[in-house]
Protein backbone atom coordinates (compact mmCIF):
# COMPACT_ATOMS: atom_id res chain seq x y z
CA UNK A 1 0.00 0.00 0.00
CA UNK A 2 2.52 2.32 0.87
CA UNK A 3 4.52 1.88 -2.09
CA UNK A 4 1.72 2.29 -4.32
CA UNK A 5 0.95 5.42 -2.80
CA UNK A 6 4.64 6.84 -3.52
CA UNK A 7 4.29 5.18 -7.42
CA UNK A 8 1.56 7.35 -7.64
CA UNK A 9 2.88 10.75 -6.04
CA UNK A 10 5.67 10.22 -8.52
CA UNK A 11 3.80 9.88 -11.29
CA UNK A 12 2.13 12.58 -10.32
CA UNK A 13 5.37 14.94 -10.33
CA UNK A 14 6.48 13.40 -13.75
CA UNK A 15 3.78 14.20 -15.29
CA UNK A 16 3.59 17.88 -13.75
CA UNK A 17 7.17 18.73 -14.57
CA UNK A 18 7.32 17.28 -17.97
CA UNK A 19 3.69 18.43 -18.82
CA UNK A 20 4.61 22.10 -17.95
CA UNK A 21 8.61 21.95 -19.75
CA UNK A 22 7.62 20.28 -23.02
CA UNK A 23 3.90 23.03 -22.97
CA UNK A 24 7.16 25.87 -22.58
CA UNK A 25 9.55 24.08 -25.18
CA UNK A 26 6.96 23.59 -27.87
CA UNK A 27 4.58 26.54 -27.82
CA UNK A 28 5.92 28.16 -31.05
CA UNK A 29 4.97 24.62 -32.82
CA UNK A 30 1.60 24.83 -31.23
CA UNK A 31 1.55 28.01 -32.65
CA UNK A 32 2.98 26.76 -36.11
CA UNK A 33 -0.01 24.10 -35.88
CA UNK A 34 -2.51 25.94 -35.14
CA UNK A 35 -1.91 28.39 -38.12
CA UNK A 36 -1.45 25.26 -40.44
CA UNK A 37 -5.43 24.11 -39.48
CA UNK A 38 -6.93 27.38 -39.86
CA UNK A 39 -5.24 27.86 -43.28
CA UNK A 40 -6.25 24.43 -44.01
CA UNK A 41 -10.00 23.90 -43.54
CA UNK A 42 -13.03 25.83 -41.67
CA UNK A 43 -13.09 24.81 -37.99
CA UNK A 44 -12.01 25.51 -34.51
CA UNK A 45 -8.29 24.54 -34.03
CA UNK A 46 -8.96 22.48 -31.07
CA UNK A 47 -10.98 19.18 -30.91
CA UNK A 48 -12.46 18.59 -27.93
CA UNK A 49 -14.53 15.24 -26.66
CA UNK A 50 -16.22 13.78 -23.89
CA UNK A 51 -14.47 10.84 -22.61
CA UNK A 52 -14.78 8.27 -19.69
CA UNK A 53 -11.54 8.72 -17.29
CA UNK A 54 -10.30 7.78 -13.66
CA UNK A 55 -13.11 5.38 -12.14
CA UNK A 56 -15.56 6.44 -15.41
CA UNK A 57 -15.58 9.59 -14.56
CA UNK A 58 -16.47 12.17 -17.78
CA UNK A 59 -13.75 14.59 -18.83
CA UNK A 60 -13.31 16.10 -21.86
CA UNK A 61 -9.88 15.17 -24.03
CA UNK A 62 -8.18 17.85 -25.81
CA UNK A 63 -6.55 17.43 -29.50
CA UNK A 64 -5.90 19.46 -32.46
CA UNK A 65 -8.84 19.32 -35.22
CA UNK A 66 -7.58 16.83 -37.60
CA UNK A 67 -10.98 15.98 -39.32
CA UNK A 68 -13.25 18.31 -41.35
CA UNK A 69 -15.97 19.48 -37.65
CA UNK A 70 -18.88 17.13 -37.59
CA UNK A 71 -16.99 14.10 -38.56
CA UNK A 72 -18.11 12.36 -35.49
CA UNK A 73 -21.84 12.24 -37.36
CA UNK A 74 -20.22 11.17 -40.65
CA UNK A 75 -19.26 7.95 -42.65
CA UNK A 76 -17.80 5.79 -40.31
CA UNK A 77 -17.92 7.63 -37.33
CA UNK A 78 -15.72 7.10 -34.27
CA UNK A 79 -13.51 4.67 -36.61
CA UNK A 80 -10.71 5.80 -38.69
CA UNK A 81 -9.21 3.90 -41.73
CA UNK A 82 -6.34 4.27 -44.09
CA UNK A 83 -7.48 7.13 -46.51
CA UNK A 84 -10.39 8.32 -44.12
CA UNK A 85 -12.21 11.30 -46.48
CA UNK A 86 -13.13 13.19 -43.07
CA UNK A 87 -9.47 13.80 -42.41
CA UNK A 88 -7.40 16.95 -43.64
CA UNK A 89 -4.35 17.69 -45.35
CA UNK A 90 -2.67 18.70 -42.25
CA UNK A 91 -4.77 16.71 -39.98
CA UNK A 92 -3.12 13.23 -41.70
CA UNK A 93 -0.14 14.47 -41.20
CA UNK A 94 -0.88 15.32 -37.47
CA UNK A 95 -2.39 11.99 -37.20
CA UNK A 96 0.19 9.79 -38.41
CA UNK A 97 2.71 11.16 -36.33
CA UNK A 98 0.41 11.95 -33.35
CA UNK A 99 0.68 15.51 -33.35
CA UNK A 100 -2.92 16.20 -32.44
CA UNK A 101 -2.42 14.40 -29.57
CA UNK A 102 -0.21 17.07 -27.84
CA UNK A 103 -3.32 19.75 -26.60
CA UNK A 104 -3.57 16.46 -24.05
CA UNK A 105 -0.83 17.54 -22.02
CA UNK A 106 -3.14 20.65 -20.54
CA UNK A 107 -5.63 17.08 -19.82
CA UNK A 108 -2.23 15.91 -17.69
CA UNK A 109 -1.63 19.07 -16.21
CA UNK A 110 -5.19 19.33 -15.23
CA UNK A 111 -5.35 15.86 -13.55
CA UNK A 112 -7.97 14.31 -16.32
CA UNK A 113 -4.95 12.13 -17.60
CA UNK A 114 -1.34 10.97 -17.44
CA UNK A 115 1.14 10.80 -19.94
CA UNK A 116 1.02 7.07 -19.52
CA UNK A 117 -2.39 4.71 -18.67
CA UNK A 118 -4.74 3.21 -20.56
CA UNK A 119 -6.97 4.99 -23.38
CA UNK A 120 -9.48 7.14 -22.22
CA UNK A 121 -12.83 5.92 -24.42
CA UNK A 122 -15.64 7.67 -25.43
CA UNK A 123 -18.25 7.89 -23.35
CA UNK A 124 -20.64 5.82 -25.66
CA UNK A 125 -17.69 3.88 -26.98
CA UNK A 126 -18.16 0.68 -24.44
CA UNK A 127 -21.44 1.15 -23.05
CA UNK A 128 -22.49 2.21 -19.29
CA UNK A 129 -19.42 2.30 -16.77
CA UNK A 130 -22.13 1.01 -14.60
CA UNK A 131 -22.67 -2.28 -16.53
CA UNK A 132 -18.85 -3.23 -16.87
CA UNK A 133 -17.76 -5.87 -16.01
CA UNK A 134 -14.95 -6.50 -13.32
CA UNK A 135 -11.78 -6.92 -15.62
CA UNK A 136 -13.49 -4.00 -17.87
CA UNK A 137 -13.75 -1.84 -14.55
CA UNK A 138 -10.61 -2.92 -13.25
CA UNK A 139 -8.76 -0.73 -16.40
CA UNK A 140 -10.10 2.19 -14.65
CA UNK A 141 -8.74 2.48 -11.49
CA UNK A 142 -5.82 4.55 -13.00
CA UNK A 143 -5.76 8.02 -14.68
CA UNK A 144 -6.13 7.33 -18.54
CA UNK A 145 -2.66 8.25 -20.37
CA UNK A 146 -1.64 9.81 -23.33
CA UNK A 147 0.27 6.58 -24.41
CA UNK A 148 0.42 2.78 -22.73
CA UNK A 149 1.32 -0.55 -23.34
CA UNK A 150 -1.66 -1.12 -25.39
CA UNK A 151 -0.69 1.85 -27.68
CA UNK A 152 3.29 0.06 -28.10
CA UNK A 153 1.76 -3.05 -28.94
CA UNK A 154 -0.49 -2.37 -31.63
CA UNK A 155 -2.45 0.60 -30.70
CA UNK A 156 -5.59 1.17 -33.31
CA UNK A 157 -4.96 -1.95 -34.68
CA UNK A 158 -6.00 -4.06 -31.21
CA UNK A 159 -9.57 -5.25 -30.80
CA UNK A 160 -11.00 -3.88 -27.33
CA UNK A 161 -10.24 -6.93 -26.04
CA UNK A 162 -7.08 -7.07 -26.62
CA UNK A 163 -6.57 -3.75 -25.15
CA UNK A 164 -8.58 -4.13 -21.67
CA UNK A 165 -5.61 -6.79 -21.75
CA UNK A 166 -2.82 -4.80 -22.28
CA UNK A 167 -4.80 -1.93 -19.95
CA UNK A 168 -4.63 -4.04 -17.19
CA UNK A 169 -0.94 -5.93 -17.04
CA UNK A 170 0.44 -2.29 -16.91
CA UNK A 171 -1.43 -1.46 -14.36
CA UNK A 172 -0.48 -4.67 -12.54
CA UNK A 173 3.08 -3.88 -13.68
CA UNK A 174 3.20 -0.36 -12.58
CA UNK A 175 3.03 -1.55 -8.79
CA UNK A 176 5.71 -3.17 -9.19
CA UNK A 177 8.36 -0.96 -11.14
CA UNK A 178 6.28 2.15 -11.04
CA UNK A 179 7.85 5.59 -12.83
CA UNK A 180 10.32 3.19 -14.52
CA UNK A 181 7.33 1.10 -16.74
CA UNK A 182 6.53 5.03 -17.53
CA UNK A 183 9.78 6.07 -19.00
CA UNK A 184 10.40 3.05 -21.02
CA UNK A 185 6.78 2.91 -22.55
CA UNK A 186 7.19 6.74 -23.32
CA UNK A 187 10.19 5.83 -24.94
CA UNK A 188 8.86 3.05 -26.83
CA UNK A 189 6.20 5.07 -28.47
CA UNK A 190 8.23 7.26 -29.33
CA UNK A 191 10.47 5.08 -31.81
CA UNK A 192 6.50 3.84 -32.71
CA UNK A 193 5.02 6.68 -33.50
CA UNK A 194 8.54 7.90 -35.79
CA UNK A 195 7.56 4.45 -37.93
CA UNK A 196 3.66 5.45 -38.00
CA UNK A 197 3.01 1.91 -36.80
CA UNK A 198 -0.99 1.11 -35.52
CA UNK A 199 -2.52 4.89 -36.40
CA UNK A 200 -5.73 3.68 -38.03
CA UNK A 201 -8.24 0.86 -36.83
CA UNK A 202 -8.30 -2.70 -38.85
CA UNK A 203 -11.72 -3.03 -40.01
CA UNK A 204 -12.58 -6.03 -37.83
CA UNK A 205 -11.99 -5.16 -35.34
CA UNK A 206 -14.18 -1.39 -35.96
CA UNK A 207 -17.29 -3.94 -36.89
CA UNK A 208 -17.24 -5.13 -33.98
CA UNK A 209 -17.16 -1.68 -31.93
CA UNK A 210 -19.85 -0.61 -34.28
CA UNK A 211 -22.10 -3.71 -33.50
CA UNK A 212 -21.48 -2.88 -29.68
CA UNK A 213 -22.37 0.87 -30.47
CA UNK A 214 -25.12 0.37 -32.23
CA UNK A 215 -26.69 -2.52 -30.13
CA UNK A 216 -26.37 -0.06 -26.97
CA UNK A 217 -27.93 2.76 -29.00
CA UNK A 218 -30.98 0.46 -29.33
CA UNK A 219 -31.44 -0.71 -25.97
CA UNK A 220 -31.44 2.58 -24.90
CA UNK A 221 -34.22 3.72 -27.19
Amino acid sequence: MIMNSINNFLKRVFDIVFSVLLLLALLPFFIFIAIAILIDSKGPIFFKQPRLGLKGKVFNIYKFRSMVVGAERMGTGLFNYSNDPRVTKVGRFLRDYSLDELPQLFNILKGDMSFVGPRPPVTYELGDYKNFDGLLKQRFIMKPGVTGLAQINGRNELSWDEKIVFDNKYITDFRRFGILLDIKILFITVFKVLRNEGSHELEKNAEKDMARINNKAQNNN
